[in-house]
């Protein structure tokens, strides 16, 4: 991909969201399974999407508070490889917080939640800024010319000798 060419695909835009999203829901799903779900007796969707969930007061609440901000750092890391531009990481994960919002309101209604806020807020802050820091590294990469510069070595040293 070509970075100075800027083509608006809509449907690009609609796939690369509804990839992070998945993406998104199944790392947190595999990390509640792996966090919570050895401390309760059956998991469910409370977990995902009701603000109940989210508590500071139980260890089970501490665990679920972990697997979304580690959910987060993997969103990072799948921004990097699905979006590939630094200035769009805001706006993706912004967009990914958005849709889970509503989802919760959906599910279990207006998070009152301070706890539910903060943890997702930082969800949002870590996502966007480490993906944004990760594709950073990558577009200050140097270029290699190596193979490029072998061929003209060729070609002059053809012309120099015929």
């Amino acid at each position: 991909m070509f970075y100075g060419t800027v083509v608006w695909d809509p449907w690009l835009i609609v796939a690369q969201i509804v990839c992070l999203q998945c993406l998104y829901y199944i790392t947190l799903g595999l990390l509640l399974s792996i966090l919570v779900g050895t401390r309760v007796s059956r998991m469910s969707l409370v977990y995902f999407f009701d603000f109940v969930a989210i508590t500071t007061s139980t260890v089970t609440g501490w665990c679920v508070i972990a697997s979304f901000l580690l959910s987060s750092v993997a969103g990072a890391v799948y921004m990097f490889y699905l979006i590939e531009r630094s200035r769009k990481c805001l706006d993706f994960s912004a967009t990914l917080y958005i849709i889970h919002l509503f989802i919760c309101i959906v599910y279990g209604g207006w998070p009152s939640s301070i706890t539910w806020w903060v943890v997702n807020g930082s969800g949002v802050a870590v996502m966007s800024l480490l993906g944004e820091r990760l594709c950073i590294k990558r577009e200050r990469q140097e270029i290699s010319l190596t193979r490029f510069r072998s061929s003209e070595n060729l070609l002059l040293h053809a012309c120099l000798a015929g």
